[in-house]
């Protein structure tokens, strides 16, 4: 099975855990077999997984999560990185550019689309190998999954089925409604519009073909920002004529928000929290380094994080996008490819880091034309390379690291340092990347 997973948006609902690189699905809060923390993306292929052992994943996103992704899932999945935002089209053109030219997956290979952070459990990925079974046997150009509905949304648009069956062809779709029409809507059959759906590459190579000029994945990535902003669904689904719909009545939830994603974990409280007896309906993520104690509280969530604090009522807890909008404040958190960083203080003329690199994996090697550094090994053993000097570092080692020294440093254990940044245009534009050899 050929999957590509959709991974989009900056996640500010989910804000103080979420910011432009920390997106919903990176947050850890879904335990897995073993007892662990693990983000949506990490359940979600762990899931596929174990449906199907052989499927091969691709995941769009754009270039801000890559590192992410490679913290949490490795070298394990295909990356179609989308250099700017364009929309779901042109995502998934790129992808299935990228699954032929790079990939060398055939034409007639079915390919399963679907977002990277519903909740679900594993029937839902029985049903899509059924779903690129179907599109497999080209009955149909596109075949669409619909989700059977469990309340008149006013949130999903709208598929409406020529029969009640499995599987069916499709009559019609309708935008998002407001409840009174989905109530009707769902009376006469309606299934919600997931954004799952199956088909063979060639098909939509061909229909990418009819609205892009280009010669291969090369190409098409050279002038994707030049791209029209369009959704696959106005682009190509809902101009399709041979389309069909299989329909899923299993467990499907979107967590965009504070109050669905606590209906979906399984303790009230993940990290250092006391709540009182007092506490009602109350749900507290804590991801700092100190103590978060509730009492007295009803139907609230909290969340602590470096980028801040939240404490909300639930049903209002929708609404934050707007407020953390106009907040004006960088990134205090990340996960890299080799590790993760954490700011814990910012002065004029400095920032200090914690950083944490996990073992076998390295810095780029790189240096700053604004600042200086210094790194503190608190921890861990490893080396550094500085201007080409390879030197072993462990707990105590102080290395300073002036201005246009190239650098990098090399976790044969798990290594934390406390990195201070000193210079007057601190910026993360600051860095040139060059391969040690050179």
């Amino acid at each position: 099975m050929q999957i590509i997973l959709l991974s989009g948006g900056s996640g500010r609902r989910l804000w103080p855990l979420s910011n432009d690189v920390r997106s919903k699905q990176f947050i850890r809060i879904f335990r897995n077999e073993n007892g662990e923390y693990e983000s949506m993306v990490q359940r979600m292929y762990r899931q596929i997984r174990k449906v199907d052992p052989d499927a091969v994943v691709t995941i769009a996103t754009a270039k801000s999560q890559v590192s992410a992704i490679r913290n949490q899932l490795g070298d394990r999945v295909g990356i179609s990185v989308e250099p700017c935002r364009r929309d779901t089209f042109p995502a998934i053109a790129l992808a299935s550019a990228y699954l032929r030219d790079v990939q060398g997956v055939p034409e007639e290979e079915p390919v399963v689309v679907c977002p990277v952070d519903p909740y679900v459990e594993d029937d839902y990925f029985a049903a899509l190998k059924d779903l690129g079974a179907q599109a497999a046997r080209g009955e149909a150009n596109l075949v669409l999954m619909g989700i059977a509905p469990t309340y008149p949304s006013a949130k999903y648009g709208y598929i409406i089925p020529s029969s009640q069956g499995m599987l069916s062809d499709v009559q019609a779709f309708r935008e998002k409604p407001d409840e009174d029409t989905a109530r009707r809507y769902i009376a006469k059959g309606a299934l919600w519009n997931g954004g799952v759906f199956a088909y063979k590459l060639g098909y939509v190579l061909r229909k990418v073909h009819e609205r892009i000029e280009f010669t291969d994945y090369n190409d098409l990535l050279a002038k994707y920002d030049t791209l029209e902003k369009i959704s696959f669904d106005y682009a190509v689904v809902e101009k399709e004529s041979r389309i069909q719909v299989l329909r899923y009545a299993g467990q499907w939830k979107d967590l965009g928000t504070w109050n669905t994603l606590t209906e979906a974990m399984e303790e009230p409280t993940i990290g250092d929290v006391i709540l009182s007896d007092t506490c009602e309906n109350v749900h507290v993520i804590n991801d700092l380094d100190i103590p978060v104690v509730c009492t007295g509280l009803k139907d609230v969530v909290v969340a602590a994080a470096p980028d801040g604090i939240l404490v909300s009522d639930k049903g209002q807890s929708s609404y934050i996008k707007p407020i953390v909008d106009k907040l004006e404040h960088g990134i205090m958190y990340a996960e890299k490819s080799w590790g993760s960083f954490r700011v814990i203080d910012v002065q004029d003329g400095s920032m200090t880091f914690r950083v944490q690199l996990n073992p076998g994996h390295a810095m780029k090697y790189h240096c700053h034309r604004r600042r200086d550094e210094v790194w503190t090994i608190v921890s861990g053993t490893g080396y550094a390379v500085i201007d080409g000097e390879k030197r072993p570092v462990k707990a105590g080692d102080v290395i300073q690291l002036p201005v246009g020294v190239f650098h990098t440093v090399y976790a044969e254990t798990e290594l934390k340092i406390i990195e201070v940044q000193l210079g007057s245009d601190i910026s993360v534009e600051d860095k040139e990347v060059r391969c040690p050899e050179e």
